[in-house]
């Protein structure tokens, strides 16, 4: 894992507010000792949970989008470390990898414009050299037999959780996806857009269900390949669900949960299915957060859930002030997910 930051002691105490009578997950949480081998201690450490942050939007600027979801770890994990350490959830039970450093392709993509054909190329090949990185994590993380939570970035990395996740199982996964674009469009040079299609097309991702899709934005291209593929990827419609009240929210979570239960899966967040949540591409319609805290917690109750990934949530898009917001919403989806671990199926 030569290309991770590790997040030590020190860096947990800056951002751990303390308060004497109270116990942080700042005080709780692990993180890897200073000389020691990164794998050896996951194997051997009692925590079940390796908190992974990937600060990059190459992948959302190769797709046209804004950049910006690079802040989210940061404001994840400062928000992470002050949630209290009690009988409901406890710190100790996660281990702070770090972040992947992406700094170098960070650097490379920001004059880059999407317009120019020969840009757009460059964009593609740094989000591949992204993917070999976070396909490495991933795969050492669950051969260590822990589950990733992965945070921030675009979702251009579903591809790298998947094909990570895949290879250190030794078999294909499944995912399921809250998200208001398929993310399945076509193989044209990598990009936050295809993310699913591209892991699919090598074999890496075995069925695939869609949450919530947004009729508005999804091409009749996209809707023409789902058709055709609808035994091994299905979706439901925002609008159908919310808007006409054709189907019902609890009775769709079932109906996802037992398209894809029957082998290990990956829970994708994307946070631009929310309404007014700063993102690479905001939204003023969609579930609410109540909703997407059900869901994690739904889909996390089961011992085939292999991890979980929350992006696209961009904190510098927001007003300053509220900033700090995003990474609250990412700290309660964390522990909503760990939560439900204790009542696996």
């Amino acid at each position: 894992m030569e290309r991770i930051i590790p997040f030590t002691m020190t860096d947990l105490a800056k951002v751990t507010n303390h308060r004497s009578g109270e116990v942080k997950f700042g005080e709780k949480m692990l993180t890897i000792p200073k000389g020691e081998n990164c794998m050896t201690f996951l194997k051997n450490c009692e925590a079940k949970y390796v908190l992974l942050g990937i600060p990059e939007d190459v992948g959302i600027r190769a797709n046209f989008g804004r950049p910006g979801a690079a802040s989210a770890w940061q404001s994840a994990i400062s928000s992470i470390a002050n949630i209290q350490h009690n009988r409901f959830c406890k710190g100790s039970q996660i281990v702070v990898l770090g972040k992947i450093d992406i700094s170098k392709e960070m650097e490379e993509a920001k004059d880059l414009d999407f317009h120019q054909t020969a840009d757009r190329k460059l964009l593609s090949t740094l989000v591949e050299r992204i993917d070999k990185e976070v396909v490495h994590v991933i795969t050492s993380i669950i051969k260590c037999g822990k589950t990733p939570i992965i945070i921030g970035g675009g979702h251009n990395n579903a591809y790298g959780n998947i094909k990570g996740t895949a290879l250190g199982l030794g078999k294909p996964i499944n995912a399921v996806n809250f998200d208001a674009h398929s993310d399945f469009r076509i193989l044209e040079g990598r990009h936050s857009g295809n993310g699913f299609s591209y892991a699919y097309e090598e074999g890496f991702l075995k069925k695939y269900f869609i949450f919530g899709l947004h009729e508005n934005y999804t091409s009749k291209n996209v809707l023409d390949i789902l058709k055709k593929m609808e035994d091994r990827v299905n979706f439901n419609t925002y609008d159908e669900i919310k808007v006409r009240q054709q189907k019902n929210f609890q009775q769709e979570l079932n109906t996802a949960y037992d398209f894809i239960k029957n082998d290990a899966y990956g829970i994708e967040i994307d946070l631009d299915a929310l309404p007014n949540i700063a993102s690479s591409a905001m939204t003023m319609s969609g579930f609410s957060i109540e909703e997407l805290r059900q869901f994690v917690y739904f889909f996390g109750k089961n011992k085939n859930a292999a991890y979980l990934h929350i992006c696209e949530g961009a904190p510098d898009l927001g007003e300053e002030k509220n900033n700090h917001l995003i990474g609250k919403l990412i700290g309660y989806l964390v522990t909503d997910f760990i939560k439900a671990r204790k009542e696996i199926i």
